[in-house]
């Protein structure tokens, strides 16, 4: 091989090695173009939010548990001043609700209650909303500000969540059938549709 072919090689494989940056600079140049002509075309696009479309989708809803077992024996004094027991309400559908002042979705719910309540009355339907160790003067307070025409029971050493239903979890719910049994268990807040789907119907038969 001639010296002067070598040469020609050398500076071809200079030409090359010079003209590599530059072609790989294309393609990053190019690349990144199409990933943002790809993107603007992406927020183009008309957003379907599922949540704002339809808001009760994205609230779970609170059902109630179905249960079978006698009603506990309790009894406690009442806002009235008279002592009552869950005993008294037999051959009526009741609704013993444990909430407490304090609690956010307990004070959310009330209004639906005391609705649902005043609806179905004379269809045997009762609401026994017992306050879970509040103090008497904070509890008639909170029925008055919702304007509760319901039974409010007062429970200052916690018999009805400790002893009489076992439960911590407030606000909860207890629906028992006019044969004294409890049928149906809600821990959460309570919505008027649930009511209407599960309550209603028992109050038929």
């Amino acid at each position: 091989m001639t010296s002067r072919s070598r040469k020609i090689r050398k500076q071809i494989r200079k030409s090359k090695i010079k003209s590599r940056p530059k072609n790989l600079t294309g393609t990053i140049i190019l690349g990144t173009g199409l990933v943002l002509v790809g993107l603007a075309a992406l927020l183009m696009l008309p957003r379907t939010d599922s949540a704002s479309a339809n808001p009760s989708s994205s609230l779970p809803k609170t059902v109630p548990v179905e249960v079978n077992y006698e009603a506990p024996s309790l009894a406690l004094v009442a806002l009235d001043g008279e002592e009552h027991a869950l005993a008294d309400y037999r051959g009526q559908v009741v609704l013993v609700n444990l909430w407490a002042t304090w609690c956010p979705p307990c004070k959310a719910e009330m209004p639906t209650l005391e609705a649902y309540y005043q609806e179905h009355a004379d269809e045997g339907f009762a609401l026994i909303a017992i306050s879970d160790g509040d103090k008497e003067e904070d509890v008639r307070a909170f029925a008055q500000s919702f304007d509760l025409n319901s039974s409010v029971w007062l429970d200052p050493e916690h018999q009805a969540t400790i002893n009489a239903f076992r439960t911590q979890s407030l606000p909860s719910s207890f629906v028992i059938d006019r044969e004294g049994i409890i049928r149906l268990r809600w821990v959460g807040e309570i919505e008027r549709e649930t009511l209407e789907e599960y309550v209603t119907p028992m109050l038929a038969q």
